[in-house]
């Protein structure tokens, strides 16, 4: 058989397969070889680079959408000078994603402009791209989906989808008031995925309002209870990177504050994961 003809049978190969960038980029890769600047195995290990690439790029694409990530954050875009007081070396530790497989929650706490939704979404995209599945949504968007499915009698499977992505996002608790009920749906939530699913929250509130955010002591005594077993909390005391360049024009009580620390254990560095053996808590 001719060389013009095996071509034709390996671009129609190409086209079966779905491999357009392949075969895109046979016929540039094929002059390389005939002028013996490639060998038939590079030749090859390129076609399929060429395709795993664009592969690729379609499917963080698509898993973006799907966990509702439409804005992409970086760690590289994140201007760590501006917050001094974060340590720069936890965050990056937490982009390595160990939390996942540990199955931890994240706690990003500060006020309002301090860079804690842009960390949040920058170790979703970090997840995405290592190919974990990742769901984001601010606590009021949460709770809605929630009590919607709660209406239509489709409460469980609601919580089995939001319980089998490895990391949920939840942003901007304590911003909104929640819905009469909406406190015992999230328990419901943060029930099911209890030492089953990592997760990242972000709040400008301390946990010690946290009844007056759910508007229930013992629902917030128990959520804590769950949510502070196998936990890294990371505190950010610094400015508004918004309001940088137009902070003096905030009236003074106004102005963030820092929130209360939570107690540290004797002996055990702020924020670590504690060591305990996984077993559930009563209640």
């Amino acid at each position: 058989m001719s060389a013009p003809a095996v071509m034709d049978r390996v671009r129609a190969h190409l086209v079966a397969l779905k491999m357009p960038q392949a075969l895109s980029a046979l016929d540039p890769q094929m002059r390389r070889l005939e002028a013996a600047e490639c060998s038939a195995l590079e030749f090859l290990e390129t076609l399929l680079a060429e395709e795993r690439a664009i592969r690729e790029t379609r499917r963080v694409k698509m898993s973006l959408m799907t966990a509702r990530l439409t804005a992409i954050k970086t760690l590289a875009t994140f201007d760590f000078a501006f917050q001094p007081g974060l340590d720069r070396n936890r965050i990056l530790a937490l982009a390595q994603l160990e939390f996942i497989e540990r199955r931890e929650v994240v706690h990003l706490l500060g006020p309002p402009g301090t860079g804690k939704t842009h960390l949040a979404l920058a170790i979703g995209v970090e997840a995405v791209r290592s190919g974990k599945s990742v769901f984001f949504s601010t606590l009021a968007e949460l709770i809605a989906g929630l009590a919607k499915a709660e209406r239509e009698g489709q409460l469980q499977t609601r919580i089995r989808f939001l319980t089998r992505n490895a990391l949920l996002i939840i942003d901007e608790i304590g911003y909104l008031p929640l819905s009469p009920g909406g406190a015992n749906l999230f328990f419901q939530l943060v029930n099911a995925r209890y030492e089953r699913g990592a997760m990242i929250l972000t709040s400008n509130r301390g946990f010690s309002e946290w009844g007056e955010i759910f508007g229930d002591l013992v629902v917030a005594s128990a959520l804590l209870d769950r949510l502070l077993h196998h936990a890294i909390v990371l505190q950010i005391d610094g400015q508004s990177y918004r309001l940088r360049q137009h902070a003096q024009l905030v009236p003074e009580h106004l102005k963030a504050r820092p929130l209360p620390r939570p107690p540290e254990e004797p002996g055990k560095k702020r924020g670590r994961p504690r060591k305990e053996p996984h077993a559930i808590p009563p209640g």
